[in-house]
């Protein structure tokens, strides 16, 4: 089933402006959905208490026709077309009844209108003159401006409540996953599969990134400040004054120290414990992470997630501190490429705040500093020590990066996508049955 979103009613207008009319007329190959040309409008189909109009059929057409879907070549083969997308319409129309049911569900006039001034502009731009625009809109059944707008408002609207209704189903755990077999995913692929576009040139590499590491002098200087931060906090200073003016969290400084909500998983083992396990209102000694001393305050918890914030007071690092990190990366670096476990070293060394490895990436999307580093370097190849996060100046970090794959630009395969056509799958085959169900319950009649 073709669920029309935003974007794709978008291809819709520009179909709709610059095809013309397909059933008032004949069809790309001479077909026709409808016998009699002299009839302007008749119901194709009833769901519940709505008829489908033959004008509908017209829209839905042309939307293939703007997604340059190709075209039937026999009669047989086009009624089929139309069969089916009478189909999806009915299947549209039994969504678009649910959600207007649920009182749950809104769809607001100000999101309708936002969005179809937006197409609005978008479809007149490709016009150099009123003139051509008025004519263009003529062609395709719209007597003005005004109707060709309301036309556009009941499609944005009925397309927010399917998606509205399809995300609800899926959060209520009302869409269960329908697993899809080998021959129904390489049946999809054989569809779909000459649509798709060149598969870019890839690498994959894993990599170990190391920090500078701050002296132990160091480390007690920033544990004394934040231990005198939480002092001042517990005798009255204001929480996000303090974190504005010594934290040295980037993200979170000028907002006085505020994470927003956040789960599990999200958070560094050390911070997220100690934040999981406060009280809201109450302040953390300083927990020692990674990336420093943090000082944590919960502002409120609901299950499996809190809205917390919190002040960075990150030990100083030198020269020296940098210099070492660096010899230190030259050495693991050489000890790889003598044989050394990659796993084991990274182990002892890597980062826990970096990712540390990557798999299949488009060459240009890689960073530019992975980009100059890796080179022409091929699968096995062990590049020089790179820096990254330059910007931070000594706490600038050194990266220990190994190719493990390299694959080049190609035509794609079954089992480039076979994960993604998974997923895609599966979502259609739950929304389907779910479709069944409706079907099973609601009065629909196909007349076409």
């Amino acid at each position: 089933m073709k669920m029309r979103g935003p974007r794709q009613v978008g291809l819709l207008l520009a179909a709709v402006l610059l095809a013309g009319p397909l059933l008032a007329q004949e069809g790309p190959t001479g077909f026709r959905c409808e016998k009699s040309p002299e009839v302007v409008d008749r119901i194709v189909a009833i769901v519940g208490d709505a008829a489908i109009l033959s004008s509908q059929l017209d829209e839905e057409i042309f939307t293939q026709r703007a997604q340059q879907a190709p075209l039937p070549q026999t009669e047989e083969e086009f009624r089929a077309l139309c069969r089916q997308v009478v189909s999806d319409l009915v299947d549209g129309e039994l969504m678009v009844q649910v959600a207007q049911r649920d009182t749950s569900i809104k769809v607001t006039d100000q999101e309708v209108a936002d969005g179809v001034d937006q197409q609005f502009r978008s479809i007149r731009k490709r016009f150099t003159s009123e003139v051509d625009y008025r004519a263009e809109l003529l062609k395709s059944g719209f007597q003005t401006p005004e109707e060709f707008r309301r036309w556009l408002g009941e499609n944005q609207r009925k397309a927010a409540l399917r998606n509205r209704l399809i995300e609800k189903l899926k959060a209520e755990g009302k869409l269960k996953p329908v697993q899809p077999n080998d021959r129904e995913m390489r049946a999809y692929f054989e569809q779909f599969g000459s649509q798709l576009p060149p598969r870019p040139a890839t690498i994959s590499f894993r990599n170990i990134v190391l920090s500078p590491l701050p002296s132990p002098a160091a480390m007690a200087r920033a544990r004394v400040l934040a231990d005198s931060l939480v002092w001042a906090l517990k005798l009255g200073a204001d929480f996000a004054t303090v974190a504005r003016r010594f934290s040295q969290d980037p993200g979170t400084k000028e907002q006085g120290g505020d994470l927003g909500w956040f789960r599990r998983g999200q958070m560094v083992p050390a911070f997220e414990a100690a934040a999981f396990s406060l009280k809201p209102g109450l302040l953390s000694a300083p927990i020692e992470t990674p990336f420093g001393f943090h000082i944590i305050q919960v502002l409120r918890i609901q299950p499996a997630e809190v809205q917390a914030r919190h002040i960075l007071i990150m030990p100083e690092i030198d020269s020296a501190d940098a210099v070492r990190a660096e010899a230190r990366a030259n050495e693991i670096a050489e000890a790889i490429r003598l044989g050394a476990s990659f796993d084991s070293l990274a182990d002892l060394a890597h980062d826990p705040a970096e990712e540390r490895q990557a798999s299949g990436v488009p060459e240009t999307q890689l960073p530019p500093e992975y980009k100059e580093a890796i080179g022409p370097a091929d699968s096995g190849q062990v590049v020089p020590v790179f820096q990254i996060r330059k910007e931070a100046g000594l706490r600038r970090k050194y990266v220990i990066l190994e190719v493990t794959g390299r694959r080049g630009e190609g035509a794609i395969t079954y089992e480039d996508v076979k994960d993604q056509i998974r997923r895609r799958l599966s979502d259609d085959l739950s929304l389907r049955r779910y479709l069944e169900r409706l079907r099973a319950s609601t009065y629909v009649e196909v007349r076409l």
